[in-house]
């Protein structure tokens, strides 16, 4: 039963691919809990939120970007132990969106193509995604 005493983190993330078939990725600014590392878009579940509503919401306020619940695919997910959380994290496929995804929270953004994004650091939770994304794409 170890473990059971952490807490469980429930956050949603996404892989925004362009027409190209490159994804989308952001890096972590400063001052934020692995400031520097890259990962997918996205962000905590709210109470009363599905991951679809919290990733529409995130995409909108992250990068100002618009989409729908029907442009999301489920893709995979992680379940990963941090040392004070556990954290269960659905990864969605969006090609479907409108506007120009733009840094709104001052973070850097790529456009990376699949096989690429193992040259970027990422948390420990997202790395093993990529898998999934390089068979996708």
């Amino acid at each position: 039963m170890s473990g059971s005493e952490k807490r469980l983190l429930l956050v949603v993330a996404c892989a925004l691919v362009d027409a190209d078939g490159r994804v989308l990725i952001a890096q972590r600014p400063e001052g934020k809990a692995m400031a520097g590392l890259w990962e997918f878009p996205g962000g905590k579940i709210e109470a009363g939120e599905t991951p679809e509503d919290a990733l529409i919401r995130e995409l909108a306020e992250e990068l100002g970007v618009t989409t729908q619940a029907p442009c999301l695919a489920p893709l995979t997910f992680a379940s990963h132990a941090y040392d004070d959380f556990h954290l269960l994290m659905p990864l969605f496929v969006c090609r479907r969106f409108s506007g120009v995804p733009q840094a709104k929270e001052g973070q850097a953004l790529k456009w990376v193509r699949a096989k690429a994004l193992r040259d970027y650091p990422m948390p420990p939770a997202d790395a093993p995604l990529i898998a999934h994304l390089i068979d996708l794409l």
